[in-house]
């Protein structure tokens, strides 16, 4: 492993949503970033997952239809939050929503749902490697059948996360990790 991808990893940490602005990747450094993003373990050569992003005007628009839905799951939800739930995807200026694609068959389910769960880990990893930051969310917005109506999911499809993607506005603080002697062990017969 190079250096630099060994320093990625070492290095990773997730930018709170609200801590990240423009810019963003540009129309090329999107590309290439969802080319790697989609580069994962896929057993079957499934592809169980798609990408939506969210970036302009569709930020806002999705924010205030999922205040809506908020407002419908408690109609005696305070202002204050419709308005957190309004302008949720609007701090970085893209935000992917990775969807998995999960199919009958003979592979089994998890392992499609891990592989899309990779492709959100490529998407901060490859962020990062670009000089940008990153944040993997769900929250209700990701469960809710309604919210998945809105993105246009099928019944075989749902949220795997919600990946913000901007500019840190701030350095992060490395958080503690754990020892490795506390999660690490041999297996021995």
């Amino acid at each position: 492993m190079s250096d630099d991808a060994l320093h990625v990893l070492l290095n990773r940490c997730s930018v709170p949503s609200r801590q990240l602005e423009a810019p963003g990747p540009d129309a090329s450094e999107l590309e290439h970033l969802l080319t790697g993003a989609i580069r994962v373990p896929d057993h079957g050569k499934l592809e169980p997952w798609r990408l939506v992003t969210l970036q302009g005007d569709a930020k806002l628009e999705f924010g205030r239809r999922l205040a809506q839905r908020a407002v419908e799951r408690d109609p005696d939800l305070p202002p204050a939050k419709r308005e957190k739930e309004t302008l949720r995807y609007t701090f970085a200026p893209l935000v992917v929503t990775v969807i998995a694609r999960i199919q009958e068959g003979r592979i089994p389910e998890q392992e499609q749902l891990l592989s899309a769960g990779c492709v959100a880990y490529n998407l901060l990893l490859g962020a990062q490697a670009m000089g940008y930051g990153a944040q993997w969310l769900t929250g209700w917005a990701a469960y809710d059948p309604e919210v998945a109506g809105i993105l246009g999911l099928a019944a075989h499809e749902r949220v795997v996360g919600f990946v913000h993607i901007g500019t840190p506005k701030l350095d992060v603080p490395q958080r503690d990790r754990p020892d490795l002697t506390d999660i690490v062990s041999a297996w021995t017969p």
